[in-house]
């Protein structure tokens, strides 16, 4: 049974357009059924925390332009727990904002910071990992991050530098972290993955709400004056006219930057529950059930013949025939078709359209 103080905030306000033609910037890939399931992103996102968190714990930032699919793909969820950023401001005043609003709500909350984008294969790993480490936060003034187990050496995210000789007292899969690194160039990474204690940085965040909200007074007092400004309108029809006034005045940084690097209690669980944050048509391939030549076929009537890694994303009723393609892409979204080799992806904005 989930605990009532446990918390679940998703950031769903990124503008990506990476899954173009599927994923636009009016409907970027959160709120797009990526895998062929039926369902969003978004939409799996919460799934996986079933049992974790109360369905009236969840909340969900994103852009104003996107409240209303947000409501439209999550009925059940409250109204009010849908928080609109008038603007980009990056993840710290995102989490400020959530935080703030929780506190005023729950003070004893235990939270879990999610992206809306991402992945998981294995869900009831997923959730055990969360698990313990919702109970490690919530009677500590820890920072939990997770840190995935690396399989290859991947220049596209950051790393997490666990100190692996210092075990946690409460909890033996947790370790203190040393420090965050960039995404590194290929040698930097390959060096990481030899050396066993760098793990790639999820970006999902457990604490609770004080150890969160102390955080931020310390280590950023502008942005946390904002927020604590703003108590006695939280929840009241005054709350979005506020936020539209004052949020603009936050500074545009990320929470790794704002918050993770200068906090002294920071740990990080390294787990295994097959992640992915889909960033690229590649993962996609790379998380899809394929064939014996490497293709995924995502769609109800794909038909590969003589043709080798490949991803097809044709889920709308038709039926699909290729023939003779190498690491092509191939994806349809209603009037529009992208036949693109994977290896000339990062392109699909300039061929889109969609970076104007």
């Amino acid at each position: 049974m989930a605990k009532i103080n446990n918390h679940l905030v998703i950031m769903a306000g990124g503008v990506g357009s990476r899954f173009w033609p599927m994923s636009t910037t009016d409907k970027p890939k959160q709120f797009i059924d990526v895998l062929g399931i039926g369902k969003s992103l978004l939409q799996l996102t919460v799934d996986r925390f079933s049992g974790i968190v109360p369905p009236e714990n969840v909340w969900v930032v994103t852009n104003q332009k996107y409240a209303d699919t947000v409501s439209g793909q999550l009925p059940d969820m409250p109204v009010d727990h849908i928080l609109c950023e008038p603007c980009r401001r990056n993840t710290a005043p995102c989490i400020a904002y959530v935080s703030w609003r929780i506190k005023s709500k729950d003070p004893k909350a235990n939270i879990v910071v999610s992206p809306s984008d991402h992945v998981v294969m294995d869900s009831a790993e997923f959730r055990r990992v969360i698990t313990e480490c919702l109970k490690f936060t919530s009677d500590t003034d820890a920072i939990v991050t997770l840190g995935m187990k690396p399989t290859r050496p991947e220049t596209g995210y950051g790393y997490i530098q666990a100190d692996l000789s210092s075990k946690s007292l409460r909890n033996k899969e947790i370790f203190r972290v040393d420090s965050f690194r960039e995404k590194p160039d290929l040698q930097t990474a390959t060096q990481y993955i030899s050396e066993k204690n760098y793990f790639w940085n999820a970006g999902i965040f457990i604490w609770n709400v004080s150890t969160i909200v102390n955080a931020f007074r310390i280590y950023q007092p502008a942005m946390a004056k904002i927020f604590e400004s703003l108590l006695p309108v939280y929840g009241t029809a005054q709350e979005q006219q506020e936020i539209d006034r004052l949020f603009p005045e936050c500074e545009n940084i990320s929470v790794d930057y704002a918050i993770m690097e200068k906090a002294e209690e920071i740990f990080v669980c390294p787990a295994d529950f097959g992640w992915s944050d889909l960033g690229t048509w590649g993962s996609l391939l790379q998380q899809s059930k394929k064939d014996l030549y490497g293709n995924a076929a995502i769609g109800p009537d794909i038909n590969i013949f003589e043709s080798h890694d490949c991803i097809v994303h044709t889920t709308q009723e038709k039926k699909v025939v290729i023939q003779g393609l190498d690491g092509y892409i191939v994806a349809e979204n209603d009037d529009t078709l992208l036949i693109c080799k994977l290896s000339e992806e990062q392109r699909i904005k300039q061929f889109s359209g969609q970076d104007k």
